[in-house]
């Protein structure tokens, strides 16, 4: 065989594995072919290409900014993705949460610009959050409009974790001040209010766990203290109606302020 023989050999031997790898990874990820558009496409096979994730299965939750999806790492570990969408999103809601915040200079309107900005504060959210201690999913990695996250829940069948308004609660006076305390500690180490609290945002796993923080925002922002006093008026509206005699939203929310100005 001739040199030039072998290196044809070379070159269609690496077509054919690359064909392949192309055929598998379309197999992995069939389950969002026709509903996710050719750019998420694009940005799912980076994470597969840099080995953040290997498939990607079926929608654990749907919202009205994204959809997550459960998918696996390159162990075969279920993990969080979460998909913002882009073409269909509704974005108005979401310049009230980043016009202002430092880390956002340059926010545009556009929705193929601000997603995945909005997508990158939720990265960003959740890092502060876990840094400081509090429990949410951790952030292990984000491309444009795609980020990936810890799964939350049944690890060995696969079963996320259900919501808080799903689940009896077996203490709902613990429950509740452990969720007041999760709160502070957002409040003075992590720097953040959640500004989106409610029994619908907090996933159940033996303990609450904090999910969704894309409009978290700094302690510095204009509303801060509203939507601190808002997320803490859900949450006592909620457990009053599980027979909690909660502190007055106010006063909780004053102190949480006065702890966070020490």
């Amino acid at each position: 065989m001739t040199r030039a023989d072998e290196q044809h050999k070379k070159i269609i031997s690496e077509l054919d594995r690359r064909k392949q790898k192309r055929r598998k990874d379309d197999d992995e990820f069939k389950v969002v072919e026709g509903v996710i558009d050719p750019p998420t496409l694009k940005t799912l096979y980076k994470l597969l290409n840099r080995g953040t994730i290997r498939a990607l299965h079926g929608v654990i939750s749907t919202g009205k900014e994204a959809n997550v999806y459960r998918g696996e790492n390159t162990d075969g570990k279920p993990v969080a993705v979460k998909i913002y969408r882009v073409s269909t999103a509704e974005t108005d809601f979401m310049l009230e949460y980043i016009i202002g915040d430092p880390r956002f200079k340059r926010v545009k309107r556009r929705s193929r610009s601000l997603i995945p900005q909005w997508a990158t504060k939720e990265y960003k959210n959740l890092t502060r959050y876990y840094e400081a201690g509090i429990r949410v999913p951790k952030p292990l990695d984000l491309e444009r409009n795609v980020l990936v996250m810890e799964f939350i829940g049944d690890t060995k069948r696969n079963l996320p974790a259900p919501l808080l308004k799903n689940v009896e609660i077996p203490s709902p006076v613990r429950t509740f001040n452990e969720i007041t305390r999760m709160i502070e500690n957002g409040y003075t180490k992590a720097g953040l209010v959640h500004a989106d609290l409610s029994e619908y945002n907090i996933l159940w796993l033996r303990r609450p766990v904090f999910i969704d923080v894309s409009q978290s925002v700094l302690i510095g922002h204009d509303y801060a203290e509203k939507y601190l006093f808002r997320d803490i008026q859900n949450m006592t509206t909620y457990f009053t109606k599980l027979g909690v005699d909660t502190e007055d939203p106010q006063v909780i929310t004053e102190y949480i302020v006065a702890v966070g100005e020490k």
